[in-house]
């Protein structure tokens, strides 16, 4: 690393992510950085390799992205994987037998699906609680867990946890915790601050922020379990390509200022659905009738673009307000730059079953919004087409 990029990192993130990487080239003076896509590298001599040796066990594009990210939540070292799924499964491959992982009720059905799938077969053991309940919390951390997995704000119910206070009582018990930051991303909190020992992204989503990437990162708050993060993916080979790695760099330069436009809009459109008399209820920390809005106001920079809400009526009434939408698009993900709508009873978490969507409050009146970067105007009136179809 040269002087220049060392002094890039004590800048303000919103430097950082701009500007880091920037006119490093030191052969040619390129700005943007390099993408270096070769699956090998030369040595020297006999038993005299260079910095790298091999692209599963190092990229010097995904590393650059990793130091990035690194640098943006606070932490001692990253590693960047093959999606947020492979980074999820880095952490709870890792975990022996007997061990348990105390993880959010309503988390996102992708996470579901795995940590069942590998209690099944044996690999570990899960506890499903919710993590806003302090008395639930406080009974399943009774069972010593050896990881506390925090999903906040919540996919999709926008449930806000306290990261300070699940990150002391799972330390008294020598357990690691792990937050998931992806509907955040730095720009909008920084969970290492407040404790966690590990920060996870789906760096699909907001980092990226232009729905053509899939991609994952750790990022560590100690230097010693970046290590040995680093160490194991290289062992099972889930790491990132290098040029979903420049993309995903690309994509971040432009993140605060994404996020900073998502969040307006978010608030504007959480404020119209609140009002409107086809909707039961609207879940959004931003708004003061949240019940985390103060949580989230004293741990959280903003709001995030993310937000559900349900309607009065079930199925039917959903479909009827999808057809009437021109702008919002029925698609899986968030975080790009265009506004999705996703019905997470038949979508994302189709698959966790019908116990665990009425334990997580999830309806089949419930939707939820990415809110994108368009005009706000044209997307309230989008929605206000799509409801009068109701």
């Amino acid at each position: 690393m040269t002087e220049r990029a060392r002094e890039k990192l004590s800048f303000h993130p919103e430097t950082i992510a701009a500007a880091y990487g920037v006119a490093e080239d030191p052969v040619f003076g390129a700005v943007a950085p390099a993408l270096y896509l070769t699956s090998t590298y030369a040595f020297d001599g006999l038993e005299q390799p260079g910095p790298y040796d091999y692209g599963r066990g190092g990229n010097p594009t995904r590393d650059l992205l990793a130091a990035v990210l690194a640098k943006l939540e606070g932490g001692a070292g990253a590693v960047v994987t093959a999606s947020g799924m492979a980074a999820a499964d880095l952490l709870f491959g890792r975990m022996e037998q007997h061990e348990l992982i105390v993880a959010p009720h309503d988390c996102y059905g992708g996470v579901h699906r795995l940590l069942r799938a590998r209690a099944s077969r044996g690999h570990l053991h899960v506890k499903f609680v919710d993590q806003a309940d302090c008395d639930a919390l406080a009974l399943a951390m009774e069972l010593r867990p050896a990881m506390v997995f925090v999903e906040t704000p919540s996919n999709p119910m926008m449930r806000v946890v306290d990261i300070a206070q699940v990150a002391h009582a799972a330390h008294l018990l020598g357990a690691k915790v792990v937050v998931d930051n992806t509907f955040l991303s730095p720009a909008a909190q920084n969970p290492i601050a407040f404790g966690a020992d590990y920060v996870l992204h789906s760096t699909t989503k907001y980092l990226n922020g232009h729905s053509d990437v899939i991609g994952g990162a750790i990022v560590a708050a100690n230097l010693q379990d970046a290590e040995d993060l680093r160490s194991w993916l290289n062992f099972t080979g889930a790491v990132g390509s290098p040029f979903d790695a420049w993309l995903t760099l690309r994509g971040a330069r432009t993140l605060f200022v994404r996020m900073e436009r998502q969040q307006q809009n978010a608030m504007r459109i959480a404020s119209f659905l609140e009002r409107h008399p086809a909707v039961r209820a609207v879940h959004y920390p931003g708004l003061a009738s949240h019940r985390d809005h103060q949580l989230a106001c004293r741990q959280q920079r903003g709001f995030g673009g993310m937000l559900s809400f349900e309607l009065l009526g079930g199925k039917h009434e959903v479909r009827r307000l999808l057809d009437g939408l021109r702008v919002f698009t029925l698609a899986e993900s968030l975080g790009g730059v265009e506004s999705l709508i996703v019905h997470p009873a038949t979508m994302t978490h189709a698959d966790i079953g019908s116990e665990a969507l009425a334990t997580a409050g999830i309806t089949e009146g419930l939707l939820r919004l990415s809110v994108g970067l368009e005009n706000s105007d044209d997307l309230l009136k989008d929605l206000d087409r799509g409801l009068g179809q109701i």
